[in-house]
């Protein structure tokens, strides 16, 4: 099994961000994801930027993939979606059927990321007879179902599960950041690049509950299958994901390039361990088994 390292989710500065990919060129993570997923309003790098980071990545012998918008809300954002597809060196991650529907037109392989809901080996076959070449497993997906799944039949794609990071819950057309800072979402001011890691919300009674990043809800504790990687080679898994949360993460990826497991995380505030694995044991999302 390798290791893979999905998009970042959050909006950093252009020079972090290329800061970032220089390590991630340096490190061993074969198989890197790169692309804006989550707003098209994050304008630090463009598409043109992105390539230059894809080439760069793949001269120091990385495979990249190019990863599209999880959230189509305009047909701008479905232009720029149809220049990624037809890009014409890399293979992209489909991260909205929409984004399958473009690469099927064109007769180019794609790789379905965990926001497509992909629940059942029938629709798993018909993507497949369409072009997919890999499905990253949802996240509320267990081991359970996995392995049910892949038992039927013996799959013709590869299968990644997402690994280590903050898990993606759910998309929204409102922007939790925008509002949480008083901002309309058309004149947000790209204000999520002061939360690098998300914008943690808690309960009345202090304890975390989720990561809001800018329209994208995530988790608030961090989910981590190291653990369970024995498990999930024996059962067929292609990848185990690392979803970049800091620079550091490509220094953690490594670790489990070498068959090291991932250190806890702590929680920034209360300094509390926070991870957890419930969903892959078919327990609450939050719980650790």
């Amino acid at each position: 099994m390798k290791i893979s390292l999905g998009p970042l989710l959050y909006c950093w500065p252009k020079e972090k961000v290329i800061e970032f990919y220089r390590a991630v060129a340096d490190s061993q993570i074969p198989l890197v994801y790169l692309g804006e997923t989550i707003c098209s309003r994050r304008r630090e790098l463009k598409f043109t930027d992105y390539m230059d980071l894809a080439h760069m990545l793949k001269a120091s012998g990385k495979e990249v993939v190019i990863s599209t918008l999880a959230l189509l809300e305009a047909p701008s954002e479905y232009t720029e979606l149809k220049k990624q597809v037809d890009n014409g060196e890399f293979t992209i991650e489909a991260n909205d059927m929409g984004a399958v529907q473009a690469a099927k037109e064109l007769g180019l392989p794609f790789i379905c990321g965990p926001t497509v809901n992909n629940y059942n080996l029938a629709s798993l076959k018909k993507l497949h007879s369409w072009g997919m070449q890999r499905f990253v497993m949802p996240v509320e997906l267990s081991k359970h179902w996995l392995d049910k799944v892949i038992s039927i039949e013996t799959p013709a794609f590869e299968i990644e599960v997402f690994g280590h990071g903050f898990m993606p819950l759910a998309l929204s057309a409102r922007c939790f950041t925008a509002r949480h800072k008083g901002l309309a979402k058309d004149n947000c001011q790209t204000i999520c690049i002061s939360n690098p890691k998300g914008l943690l919300a808690q309960t009345q009674e202090s304890e975390p509950l989720l990561r809001l990043n800018g329209i994208q809800t995530q988790s608030a504790a961090c989910i981590d299958l190291s653990s369970e990687k024995d498990d999930m080679e024996n059962i067929g898994v292609d990848y185990f994901r690392v979803s970049p949360s800091s620079m550091s993460s490509v220094e953690l990826a490594d670790k489990l390039f070498d068959g090291e497991q991932a250190p806890q995380v702590k929680q920034e505030k209360s300094g509390s361990e926070l991870s957890c694995n419930g969903y892959w044991h078919q327990q609450a999302g939050f719980s650790t088994v």
